[in-house]
């Protein structure tokens, strides 16, 4: 048993709800085109160099750098339709997922079109709108044979598109420390790899859409902001701790078993893993519960959250495909420097078991146009973890780490281990360290992710296109796959106030 270094960084959101809020390279034969931003910041003294490199013939760089200035850069804002299912029943559900994942399909095809449209993006858009609302009209027939038909879906099928400076970002919905909705949409249709059903783009050019210097910013210069927590006298006050690995054997795909299963490419950016050993779209609890596993204890659970890449203009092992370059995700992907996963208890009284295979997804893939209201993204710096972003990346002193840090929601309904939105089944505690009426404590799971950032360099997480490779789209997932034995020993754990793990 040992006590875990993350215990001394807790933020409100542990006793008092939500906190504020092996690759390889491919040589470059060819000339890059790159444009450079510098980013110069205060008392850390670092300067950043913003790239933004693809590579190509000279005939194609040099028709890019004439049309550059012509394409149309921005952000494609449509409602979420999967946020409005509050019920699909079960032997519909697989196929509303298809077609949910083929709305996300089509944005992302949208998003290519208009980064490199020469003219109005009217056409993109109109194309765009009929698409979804053929594909919305499919999942209102499918559930409308089942149950009540929801045909308020169909409004939805409009987008915006809203400009942006070339290069840059658009002015940006208001971001403050929430979210909206994760990545419970992404993919593509039903046996179509990569981009959907009829959406392919041919292009095979990486996309260029962000990180700008405007989402970084010094932690020296962030005053403190965390709250420690106020413990009942019936706090559950013990850890558990696994060691699973840092994923040092590269394991990544861009699917998402839990709101993509079946679907290829479903979370449109690559995703790091440890755990499971078998995880993809493909997985289902019978081969994840007879899967290998990372973890030293024998835990078979899943955890995944998308990769960080340095913008070094690298070409990664999946420049040229989906998920990777396609999906506007490129440069080196880093492997964590260390890796974290720690359960512990809540503050006002004791845990219950989780339900097996359990799944939770915390924060919102999507934040960046949908709002905050599901964000939990966390940034810091190590020897800084009293000061936490949502919306920026720390730039760290030297000596100091990157630090991603996602703490999930620990109160349960009770019943349930999924729901139609893969949310609403779970639920942060409130502000006083209670779960909400119809809730029950279990362990709270917590992923803490070191990165040795080279100096000066620029990195970003993974994201789909639309979202820029913004810090407050960061998220993680969880599926539980403990045996009865395992969760037994983690609640006695936690309730009796040990700290139980690798020594």
């Amino acid at each position: 048993m040992r006590d875990d270094t993350s215990d001394t960084r807790e933020t409100a959101g542990r006793g008092g709800g939500r906190r504020n809020r092996g690759h390889k390279r491919r040589g470059l034969t060819t000339r890059l085109t790159v444009l450079v931003t510098t980013l110069a910041v205060g008392a850390a003294g670092t300067v950043i160099a913003t790239q933004y490199a693809s590579a190509g013939n000279k005939q194609r760089d040099t028709a890019r750098e004439q049309t550059r200035g012509q394409a149309w850069h921005g952000t494609i804002s449509c409602p979420n339709v999967g946020d409005q299912l509050e019920d699909v029943p079960d032997d519909v559900r697989a196929r509303v997922d298809r077609e949910l994942s083929r709305l996300d399909a089509q944005l992302a095809v949208a998003y290519r079109q208009l980064a490199r449209q020469r003219g109005n993006p009217r056409r993109v858009m109109t194309k765009l709108e009929n698409k979804r609302s053929f594909t919305i009209g499919r999942i209102v027939r499918t559930l409308g044979s089942v149950t009540e038909s929801p045909d308020h879906l169909r409004g939805l099928a409009g987008c915006d598109f809203q400009r942006g400076r070339p290069g840059g970002n658009p002015e940006p919905p208001p971001v403050e420390g929430g979210e909206g909705e994760g990545e419970e949409i992404g993919g593509v249709g039903e046996g179509i790899g990569g981009v959907g059903e009829g959406e392919g783009d041919d292009s095979g050019e990486p996309i260029e859409n962000g990180p700008v210097p405007e989402d970084f910013v010094d932690i020296t210069t962030v005053a403190p902001n965390v709250n420690e927590p106020v413990l009942g006298e019936n706090a559950s006050t013990g850890t558990l701790l696994l060691e699973c690995g840092r994923n040092e054997e590269g394991r990544y795909n861009s699917d998402n078993v839990i709101v993509a299963p079946g679907v290829s490419n479903g979370a449109h950016h690559m995703h790091d893993y440890v755990g499971n050993v078998s995880t993809d779209a493909f997985s289902t609890n019978e081969s994840l519960e007879a899967a290998d596993t990372t973890c030293t204890n024998g835990d078979r659970s899943t955890h995944y959250w998308p990769v960080i890449r340095i913008q070094d203009g690298t070409d990664e092992q999946d420049v040229d495909q989906p998920g990777g370059g396609l999906d506007g995700n490129i440069g080196t992907i880093l492997t964590p420097e260390t890796v974290t996963i720690q359960f512990r208890g809540n503050p006002l009284s004791e845990v219950t078991a989780m339900p097996r295979f359990l799944r939770i997804i915390t924060g919102d893939a999507r934040a960046f146009t949908n709002g905050t209201a599901n964000a939990n993204s966390s940034w810091s710096c190590t020897g800084f973890e009293d000061r936490q972003l949502t919306d920026r990346y720390p730039i760290c002193p030297e000596g100091s780490s990157v630090v991603r840090t996602f703490e999930f929601q620990s109160c349960w309904d009770g019943e349930n281990a999924d729901s139609a939105n893969h949310r609403t089944h779970v639920d942060y505690v409130r502000e006083d360290g209670s779960c909400a009426d119809g809730f029950v404590a279990i362990p709270q799971l917590v992923h803490r992710i070191t990165y040795d950032i080279p100096p000066g360099a620029v990195y970003a997480v993974d994201s789909f296109p639309e979202q820029l490779h913004k810090p407050i789209t960061d998220h993680s997932d969880f599926i539980n796959v403990m045996t009865d034995e395992q969760m037994d020993t983690l609640v006695e754990c936690v309730n009796s106030g040990q700290r139980c793990g690798p020594e």
